[in-house]
């Protein structure tokens, strides 16, 4: 078994120390034994009341409505024009990708050869740390160089040596398959880090790998390879619709003679309001992300364990919580589904002129997905992000010391901190907030390309920003009620 985190509640609120008012927190950080859980939790849950931050988030996202509906009248004033660094160039080659496959390569080994501790071998700590939080972060704020790092297009590079494979991953692209293979295949990576009982454990990860390897390489085969990454592998997708938000763009100009791609600066969350409107499909996808990681959260509250019947203070631990939720992931996708399909159709009966500015509405939706990610494995990140490390100086469990990390000593001490604990929390409602002030002013900006009428722009948003209210509320709720872990 491993050592995961778990909860000690301990009582360090404050009285008065902020001039909101007297605001409450708590930590947990005791390590436990017999756990199979995903990579990291929240360290901490808050103990006293936070509606004092709830509330003001749920107000921060209204006045900025309001201040978008009367202050932005054109697109143009807000979303500009992105504009070259020079010199900026890089080589559009798949020198990145061969890297990224000799990297993947390296993982499946150590995780075969190397420990079955998660937190002493590189597989576990690489996937779910590195990858899935830091390289999602990363994305966010450097743009999507995914598409230059994904091992995929060099391991479909190699297949094209093989008789016959060149002509089916060159096939043209069949556009009615859209997002239906990376819904599907998102939501089974989804399962596996929130559902699977050994999600940490290295020889289960090395299956699945090789099991999803087998399916890009079917997936490209049967409807081509720039399609199957275009749309059909989820974490192209992913990180695409991630890229979205950063203020640095590395999409091809034709200003740009060769195969050199120029790096260039736009507004944060600009990427959105140059994507192409996403069919049904695609705005699913969107919803799926932004379901999966609130399940997270949701999933160990005392309100979710209260719900299927089970003590929160005796956590029965992943295996017999399958069932329940794998339930309760499907609920929330259906539930955030209908309420975002809902929303829609009452926007477009209030405001029927615009069906394009209320499409837009699911790209809004992506910088709330990110805002709640970056908030939910915050803590997770700081601390496992340096188990991470230690396992890059021993991948096999040989007893080596590569890079001189072997022995370093994980810390959890801002954990423990009133200062450190604070100021996390902080961040995390920051992060949430500013991700719905985001959110509000894309959804605005697609209005006014397609509304003239003040009228209509305020009724047309009113549906989709009482929506994004109701999110905040419920994403700060879900950082600050207790959890068992």
């Amino acid at each position: 078994m491993v050592n995961g985190w778990t909860s000690r509640l301990r009582r360090i609120g404050s009285s008065g120390g902020v001039r909101t008012g007297a605001l409450g927190l708590g930590v947990s950080v005791a390590l436990t034994e017999n756990l199979w859980a995903h990579a990291g939790h929240r360290g901490y849950v808050l103990l006293l009341p936070t509606q004092m931050y709830i509330t003001g988030g749920g107000i921060v996202v209204a006045l900025t409505f309001a201040l978008v509906l009367f202050g932005i009248r054109q697109r143009r004033s807000v979303s500009g024009e992105s504009f070259a660094l020079e010199p900026s160039p890089i080589p559009d080659s798949l020198v990145g990708n061969y890297l990224g496959l000799a990297g993947l390569v390296l993982l499946l080994a150590s995780g075969f050869w190397g420990s079955r501790d998660p937190m002493l071998n590189p597989l576990p700590m690489t996937l779910w740390i590195v990858w899935w939080i830091g390289f999602t972060v990363a994305t966010a704020v450097l743009g999507n160089f995914w598409r230059y790092l994904s091992p995929w297009p060099a391991l479909l590079d190699l297949l094209k040596l093989l008789p016959g494979f060149q002509d089916r991953l060159e096939a043209p692209a069949q556009q009615t398959v859209r997002f239906l293979p990376a819904l599907v295949l998102f939501f089974g990576f989804a399962w596996v880090e929130l559902i699977h009982p050994a999600p940490l454990d290295p020889e289960v990860l090395v299956e699945l790998i090789l099991i999803y390897t087998l399916l890009v390489v079917a997936g490209a085969g049967w409807w081509g390879e720039r399609q199957w990454l275009q749309t059909g592998e989820p974490f192209s997708v992913f990180f695409r619709m991630v890229g979205w938000l950063s203020p640095f763009s590395w999409n091809r100009s034709p200003s740009v003679s060769g195969t050199r791609l120029p790096l260039r600066l736009q507004w944060p969350c600009g990427g959105l309001l140059k994507a192409p409107p996403l069919p049904p499909s695609g705005v699913a996808f969107v919803l799926l992300v932004l379901s999966t990681v609130s399940f997270d959260g949701l999933s160990r509250t005392f309100w979710w364990l209260a719900l299927v019947g089970e003590n929160p203070l005796e956590f029965p631990g992943r295996t017999s919580m399958m069932l329940p939720n794998t339930l309760g992931l499907l609920g929330t996708f259906l539930v955030f589904s209908g309420a975002y399909w809902g929303t829609q159709r009452l926007a477009m009966w209030l405001n029927p002129e615009a069906p394009e500015a209320h499409r837009g509405v699911i790209l809004s939706m992506i910088p709330i997905a990110f805002g709640y990610h970056f908030a939910h494995y915050l803590p997770a990140l700081l601390v496992d992000v340096q188990y991470a490390f230690k396992t890059y100086s021993d991948p096999f469990g040989m007893g080596w010391d590569l890079w001189g990390t072997a022995g370093w000593t994980v810390s959890a001490a801002y954990l423990t901190d009133h200062e450190s604990v604070v100021l996390i929390w902080f961040f995390q409602v920051y992060s949430i907030v500013l991700a719905h002030v985001g959110a509000v002013i894309v959804a605005h900006l697609f209005q006014v390309q397609e509304v003239t009428s003040l009228s209509r722009k305020f009724w047309g948003q009113v549906p989709s920003t009482v929506l994004m209210i109701g999110y905040t509320v419920f994403g700060l709720w879900l950082l600050s009620t207790p959890v068992a872990t």
